[in-house]
């Protein structure tokens, strides 16, 4: 199995090395939370609170619709009914796009504390989810032992995307 390959729910053939470099549902829940708080400003001021059920919320229903994807995938694949087994072990492969969403409501729930408006805490909790989404991305590819070169583009590439993200929040905050 290659890198590219997404990873068997039952039986899964990969070996702990390769469970560790997988971060791309903590990239991908991370631009998604980043996303949840880049638009949040555009359709309005949002009390801290609904943000964060935004943030929550949204994990949660992009993770259903991930294990769902995937195992309808699977079961066309293998053509036979999902177990249990293979239920838990998807919705668990598929969680770190929930996890994502911890560290921007962190923000958003402790940003009082900092004195920031909602303004500034929107701003708090997108800076969150870019860093992370960067980190995860770089981690993975650190752990999947790639050269330097390529580790520094997936870097590079995941903190473009990011501040795309926020130049559209700022442009059309504006």
């Amino acid at each position: 199995m290659n890198q590219s390959d997404p990873p068997s729910a039952v039986g899964s053939t990969e070996s702990a090395a390769e469970q560790r470099t997988d971060y791309t549902g903590a990239v991908y829940g991370s631009m998604l939370a980043a996303s949840v708080v880049a638009t949040a400003g555009v359709v309005g001021d949002y009390p801290r609170l609904n943000l964060a059920l935004m943030l929550i919320v949204t994990g949660l229903v992009f993770w259903a619709v991930h294990v769902y994807a995937r195992l309808a995938g699977q079961r066309r694949m293998a053509g036979s009914a999902w177990s249990w087994r293979e239920i838990r072990t998807v919705s668990g492969h598929e969680w770190p796009i929930v996890e994502a969403a911890f560290l921007p409501t962190v923000a958003v729930a402790i940003s009082p504390l900092l004195g920031l408006d909602l303004t500034g805490t929107a701003w708090f909790a997108l800076a969150i989810a870019v860093a992370q989404q960067v980190g995860w991305a770089c981690l993975g590819a650190v752990r999947a032992s790639l050269p330097r070169r390529q580790v520094v583009l997936e870097c590079v590439v995941n903190l473009v995307l990011g501040l795309i993200l926020m130049a559209a929040k700022a442009a059309i905050s504006h």
